[in-house]
């Protein structure tokens, strides 16, 4: 069975600026879901903010694997309970792959805890990525480096927790570097963050990029069932223990009650 994918878009860039609209006419949500669909073994699709629910209603996410996630400029406009959803899905084993300024988004930052902040330049500069880990899935196929002759710089420190791993380091032309490829896990979810993807650029028509996302999401897929209600946390009553117990000392909550939150 295929890959369930959505790639996220927040499709602003590309409606008000020319330069972004004339390297992906069909906006980069379309060009990345475009790339990720070459492999048999995935099935891409798209949602925007400017949906309704922005794409991204209960069924649908309850039906992808994974979810892709790019944005920019309106982080703001992202509805709090779309990214509750979000993150409870995730909880629940649900992929999620956040792309390049979607270090900002709500959902980065609410499963990260962090401020996931950086130093940045826009300049056009030389971007080289280096494998941290030759045999990890997600650099599975690619040279132990490759460069992007145009991109925005991203400097540390990274306002990130400690990665699970770090896949790709970058330098850049002005001479920062940055990790620019790093893995969590949230739950049951597995989490991957890329850097590369400036709008003004044509990153996502590289091939090298298009097989970073590729294998991703095939890392980022759990084939397990889904952890249903990932946020319960159940008042489990003293005649269900496993081992037998005497109740001592005075109760705050009563059977079934629910704690607080």
């Amino acid at each position: 069975m295929s890959i369930r994918t959505v790639v996220w878009g927040e499709n602003v860039h590309e409606q008000k600026n020319k330069v972004v609209a004339g390297i992906y006419p069909k906006g980069m949500h379309t060009c990345i879901a475009d790339a990720l669909n070459t492999d048999p073994a995935i099935k891409a699709t798209t949602a925007t903010l400017q949906e309704p629910e922005h794409g991204l209603p209960e069924q649908r996410l309850a039906e992808t694997d994974v979810l892709i996630w790019w944005g920019h400029a309106a982080h703001g406009d992202v509805d709090d309970k779309i990214v509750e959803r979000v993150a409870e899905h995730v909880w629940s084993g649900m992929g999620l792959l956040v792309l390049h300024s979607g270090h900002f988004a709500k959902i980065f930052k609410r499963l990260m805890g962090t401020p996931c902040n950086l130093t940045w330049r826009e300049a056009g500069e030389r971007e080289r990525l280096w494998l941290t880990s030759r045999n990890h899935p997600i650099a599975a196929g690619l040279p132990d480096h490759f460069e992007l002759e145009n991109e925005e710089m991203y400097g540390e420190p990274f306002g990130i927790p400690e990665p699970m791993e770090t896949v790709f380091v970058s330098w850049f032309q002005g001479g920062e570097v940055f990790r620019s490829g790093v893995t969590y896990r949230r739950g049951a979810g597995n989490v991957f963050y890329f850097r590369p993807g400036h709008e003004t650029y044509p990153t996502y028509h590289d091939a090298n990029v298009q097989t970073v996302l590729r294998n991703a999401v095939k890392w980022a897929a759990n084939p397990a069932a889904r952890i249903k209600n990932p946020t319960d946390a159940p008042n489990v009553p003293v005649e269900t223990a496993l081992e037998p117990i005497t109740e001592r000392g005075p109760r705050l909550h009563q059977d079934g009650e629910e704690g607080y939150r």
